[in-house]
């Protein structure tokens, strides 16, 4: 069931009215059977994976509640993180290594390695990395007591997040259930705003992007320069739609339930730099794992400069590796995105003493809003190139955009001039000016803000604007998500 789909609207209502109709303490109950309903619809076997993830969860962390000898409780961590994360590493990368291996030993072993024929089930990055954090955090004892079962399940499979996050801790999921849920007004109208709001960046930005990326991705070695330069812009804003578009539902209709998960996305295409991306804008959830849980583990930057380096780049590449999935095929690929990301930073911070020098000489050009938008441009474009190896069906057709684009860099001006654009492209230009429009307001101060302080008239007139779109310019039910993939 997707959430632009007809049957979603249907289903949510007939939530709410259950919720409504059950004492507050006991409103996990419904949302843990809806939750169970929403993910089987899709594939009933996965409930079967979500069921395992959650009985080694749950007796895993039960253990590690109940004991206090250190070696029992490192050996619980040891196989419900072995479990977990094992699964999820065999799922997306044996049957793909297996082929690598039988590839390249041909000649010498013709014999290949048996192949799983298992795909990933859908969204099961998603909910073992929530897993893992879980058992991390009682093991750690950020997360105390004994927990209830039922709000453990609920944890791990809870619908709106189950898909494509966000990534939410037990830290703050568990005590939203115990304390009870109760539907607050202005929560719940907040959620509705999200919720539009995710809608339109889906299936009105994203999905209308979509079409001329997958056409232009699909024919790099016969695409002209202009048209690959197109498709590399619009797909960088077609998987910001998408993606952020998901998860704006997704904490939008928590609201609706009186649960609030995290942000997990906040503009980031107005970074002004590729630190301020990751670390603070893109996939929040994501990155905060990655570092609480693998980074800082490591040492992070507490352990010496070349170690901080090391750690930065492994972060970064196994980033890589969770995102290869079935969205964009698994390959090297994504390897070297999360590789090209981590160097990114490797740059930043080896010049950060610099910039800190010349902002102290010069401030007012530190300052400047000149500086601040070359800085975005800049940025912006960096995380494009990167996009480029994300979306590409191999290595080579990513070095094909790559030379393709750079060989004619400085012949794109009058390429541009001659290039005969079409409507689609006039029209995926506009959408894409109408998101930047929106969400430089929202930089400045928050739209929920504005529209609180907004006349009546305005308020409901942008609520309408919004409708309006959904229903003459939305493509609904044109393709799923593409994080659910991951």
């Amino acid at each position: 069931m997707l959430f632009t789909s007809l049957e979603f609207f249907a289903f949510l209502p007939l939530v709410l009215l259950l919720l409504q109709a059950t004492p507050a303490t006991q409103r996990w109950a419904v949302l843990l059977l809806a939750s169970y309903l929403f993910y089987g619809i899709w594939q009933p076997f996965n409930l079967v994976y979500l069921g395992a993830v959650t009985l080694v969860m749950y007796g895993c962390g039960r253990g590690l509640q109940r004991t206090e000898r250190p070696a029992i409780r490192k050996a619980l961590l040891a196989t419900g993180l072995v479990t977990l994360l094992g699964s999820l590493v065999a799922f997306k990368f044996y049957d793909f290594i297996a082929a690598e291996l039988a590839r390249s030993l041909a000649s010498t072993f013709p014999i290949g390695l048996p192949r799983l024929g298992v795909s990933t089930p859908v969204g099961y990055s998603f909910y073992a990395f929530s897993a893992a954090s879980y058992l991390i955090d009682v093991y750690t004892r950020r997360l105390g007591g004994i927990h209830h079962a039922g709000h453990v399940a609920l944890y791990a499979g809870y619908f709106p997040k189950i898909f494509a996050g966000p990534i939410e801790r037990a830290t703050a999921f568990l005590p939203q259930l115990v304390a009870g849920l109760r539907l607050e007004p202005g929560l719940a109208i907040l959620g509705l705003q999200l919720i539009g709001w995710g809608l339109f960046k889906k299936v009105v930005i994203a999905d209308n992007l979509a079409p001329l990326v997958d056409r232009n991705f699909g024919i790099v070695a016969f695409a002209s320069p202009i048209e690959l330069l197109v498709s590399v812009y619009f797909f960088a804003f077609q998987i910001y739609c998408d993606f952020s578009g998901y998860t704006d539902i997704a904490v939008g209709v928590s609201m609706l339930f009186g649960i609030k998960l995290m942000e997990n996305f906040r503009r980031p295409y107005l970074s002004r730099s590729t630190a301020e991306f990751w670390g603070e804008r893109w996939h929040i959830s994501l990155g905060r794992w990655f570092r609480d849980y693998l980074y800082i583990p490591l040492g992070g930057s507490r352990s010496g400069h070349l170690r901080r380096y090391l750690n930065i780049m492994l972060v970064f590449v196994v980033s890589g590796l969770w995102h290869a999935g079935l969205g964009y095929g698994v390959g090297w690929t994504f390897l070297i995105w999360g590789a090209l990301n981590g160097a990114y930073q490797w740059i930043g911070l080896a010049t950060r003493r610099l910039w800190d020098r010349l902002g102290a000489v010069m401030p007012a050009v530190r300052q400047s809003a000149a500086l601040s938008l070359a800085r975005i441009l800049l940025t912006f474009h960096l995380i494009a190139i990167s996009w480029i190896f994300f979306r590409a069906r191999s290595v080579n057709d990513a070095l094909t955009v790559i030379s393709k684009i750079g060989t004619n860099l400085l012949e794109l001006p009058s390429l541009i001039v001659q290039y005969p654009f079409t409507s689609e492209h006039g029209f995926g230009l506009g959408l894409i000016a109408v998101l930047l429009a929106v969400e430089t307001l929202d930089e400045r101060r928050p739209i929920a803000q504005r529209l609180a302080a907004a006349p009546l008239v305005l308020r409901w007139g942008s609520y309408y604007l919004v409708i309006f779109g959904l229903l003459i310019l939305g493509r609904w039910q044109a393709r799923e998500f593409i994080y659910m993939q991951f």
